[in-house]
Parts: C-alpha cells; structure tokens; sequence
C-alpha cells in the first residue's frame, strides 16, 4: 500500500479515536451530573450504606456455599 493511504487510514482512526473519547466523556459526566442531582434530592445513597448492603450480600452468598 502507498504511504499516502497509510496515513490516511491513521488520521481517520486518530479522528475516531477522538471522536469516541469525547462520546464517552459526555456520557459519564452525564451521568455524574444525575447522581449529583440525585444525592441532592436526598435519593441517594453514602457510600458507607452501599458497603454495608454488598457487604450484607457477600455474607448472604458465603453463608449459602
């Protein structure tokens, strides 16, 4: 293949590349933005909660082996 085709093909993945990467980084600051909002309504949980609900479930899992 020519060198020019070569390149070609590197732009238009770096382009893609980029492309996904601000995709993904608008979908997780979405998704940050919810939480927050949610935490501020008082719908959320702490994190000591939710460790202590996981840490409820592995001992549920535990208990059954």
């Amino acid at each position: 293949r020519p060198a020019s085709q070569i390149v070609r093909e590197m732009m238009r993945q770096f382009v893609q590349t980029q492309r996904e990467s601000r995709e993904y980084e608008a979908f997780l600051q979405r998704k940050v933005d919810i939480a927050r909002v949610s935490m501020q309504a008082g719908e959320g949980l702490t994190n000591d909660e939710v460790e202590a609900q996981f840490a409820a479930r592995r001992a549920q899992v535990t208990n059954k082996g």
